[in-house]
């Protein structure tokens, strides 16, 4: 239970996001009704909460007018620095974060790996989504309707020789990487070079990008489940670093 008037402040307008009664939030914050009644009238002063009409409670405006200056200044990838240098200092590969940008992704932040050489890639650079690891886990964690529309939008087009341009084939590697929690790139978007990537959850639950490990083909085990486990674990330290739901599903994955 809170000790603090800031912590018990705190603690009933987080509940205020799914209670709107007076008792269910005490019930939920383990608040005594009357702490939480008083709280209420100082959220309600501040305009971070407002009366429902019925008795109960809802968040107020001042929450949203907060929150949009809040996210005019959020840089994703700084939130994400250290859950990236963590995943690069324990592989020692080259490891990307991308963010879906309408049919494609475009990488916000690479920190490069402890190897004799550099990949292409550069901040700023964008891609398709059907070719890269990240990309796959995007579109594998999208409403499948809205998968296929964006498929079917931007095409399967051949980035090189190894690229999928069969819907059939793709979309059975997105089944597979919506049931293990991640997806790999195969030399499909640049050849000689392979990728293991995890996806990225806002706070709202929804995919919004990945991560990724990328190395020499010859250098990065595909079949490697130690990997796959970092990377997915350094999605999840990303996803709630972003504001993302903490209880992970099956997968692996917040939200």
């Amino acid at each position: 239970m809170p000790s603090g008037s800031i912590d018990k402040a705190l603690t009933v307008l987080e509940a205020l996001a799914q209670h709107s009664r007076v008792t269910d939030i005490a019930a939920g914050t383990g608040l005594p009704k009357s702490t939480v009644h008083r709280i209420l009238q100082s959220l309600l002063g501040w305009g971070f909460a407002r009366a429902d009409g019925n008795g109960g409670y809802i968040p107020g405006p001042r929450i949203l007018t907060l929150a949009g200056k809040v996210m005019s200044r959020f840089d994703p990838a700084q939130h994400a620095q250290a859950a990236l240098k963590d995943l690069r200092d324990r592989t020692g590969l080259t490891v990307h974060f991308a963010v879906r940008s309408g049919n494609e992704l475009v990488y916000v932040a690479k920190l490069e790996g402890r190897r004799p050489y550099q990949m292409k890639s550069r901040v700023g650079m964008s891609v398709p989504l059907h070719t890269t690891a990240i990309g796959k886990v995007i579109l594998a964690n999208l409403p499948p309707a809205e998968a296929e529309e964006v498929v079917g939008r931007a095409g399967l087009s051949a980035v090189t020789r190894r690229s999928i341009t069969d819907p059939a084939v793709l979309l059975r590697q997105l089944a597979t990487a919506r049931e293990q929690g991640f997806a790999v790139d195969d030399g499909e978007n640049d050849p000689g070079i392979s990728c293991l990537g995890a996806p990225v959850f806002d706070h709202t639950g929804n995919v919004m990008g990945g991560i990724s490990l990328s190395a020499l083909s010859f250098d990065l085990d595909l079949d490697n489940e130690g990997l796959a486990g970092e990377v997915i674990s350094a999605a999840r330290n990303v996803a709630l670093a972003l504001g993302a739901p903490a209880q992970p599903d099956a997968a692996g994955r917040a939200g």
